[in-house]
């Protein structure tokens, strides 16, 4: 069996307070997009126990117990023990730790995998419990439309948010950016405006209301973003922001704008869906 794990994008990221388990309350709209890893799991006739588990692609870092594709199958086989030995493969081609939620998108596909191939009859509640024990962004992949997202981002209300008639442009150019470093640099504060309010709004109007929390701290320690923040703009952007806790940029353009100029370095990672 073989599921395609997508990428999503952050639609504002408000960190609101801290909380006393150490995590933090957030809001943000969770927005898919259609580049994806590819995974495959066989059952194969004859295998050691556990779990056989190989890559390609690009790199990811990390050992391989933290993998959470592998965390996602064990996780299940405590509960399920009737699971059997397979053999996994990931196939990369999300960047990892660019804000896109690559690798919770791999976690969370083996969860619903598993459960599929095998059989083991878990609601789609459930599974977002056991997503959430893999790391706060996977929920959202259980679901994986756009959704409306608060507490540590498990807590989530669908949206009819649609923006296929728009061009968007995703750009990383590789910085890697510490999750525990960005939150360290947020004052957490109830927002004037709610991100479910603001992206009712046209896209349009965005610009000035809808704000990551994390953009600020990672500019200015990044000289280089913010020049690509300001070249997105200039290109004509009806809306531009970092996902996640970065560094990609992402731009929402008209369907008919020309992107032909939008030349960035090669080492960057970019991708345009029409």
């Amino acid at each position: 069996m073989v599921v395609f794990p997508n990428c999503k994008i952050n639609l504002g990221l408000n960190i609101i307070r801290k909380r006393p388990d150490g995590y933090h309350d957030l809001e943000t709209v969770f927005y898919p997009l259609p580049l994806t890893d590819a995974l495959e799991v066989i059952q194969p006739a004859a295998a050691p126990a556990g779990i056989n588990f190989s890559m390609s692609g690009l790199p990811v870092q990390g050992t391989a117990e933290n993998n959470l594709c592998i965390k996602a199958y064990h996780l299940l086989k405590n509960e399920f023990p009737q699971i059997p030995p397979v053999q996994m493969h990931l196939h990369k081609a999300i960047p990892m730790g660019a804000g896109l939620g690559g690798g919770s998108a791999d976690g969370a596909f083996t969860l619903k995998l598993l459960n599929d191939k095998f059989n083991l009859g878990i609601n789609a509640e459930r599974l977002v419990q056991y997503a959430l024990q893999l790391g706060s962004d996977c929920p959202f992949f259980i679901y994986n439309k756009p959704c409306f997202a608060t507490g540590r981002g498990e807590v989530m209300n669908t949206l009819p948010l649609d923006l296929s008639a728009y061009k968007i442009i995703i750009v990383n150019p590789g910085i890697h950016i510490n999750t525990g470093w960005a939150f360290s640099r947020v004052i957490p504060a109830l927002p004037p405006h709610s991100i479910k309010d603001i992206v009712q709004q046209p896209v349009e109007k965005w610009q000035q209301q809808l704000i990551n929390d994390f953009e600020a701290p990672v500019l200015s320690a990044h000289p280089s973003l913010k020049e690509l923040k300001e070249k997105l703009q200039n290109l004509g952007a009806l809306y531009v922001s970092m996902s996640g806790s970065g560094s990609t940029f992402f731009g929402i353009f008209e369907k008919n704008a020309p992107l032909q100029s939008a030349h960035f370095p090669g080492t960057y990672f970019v991708r345009v869906f029409e």
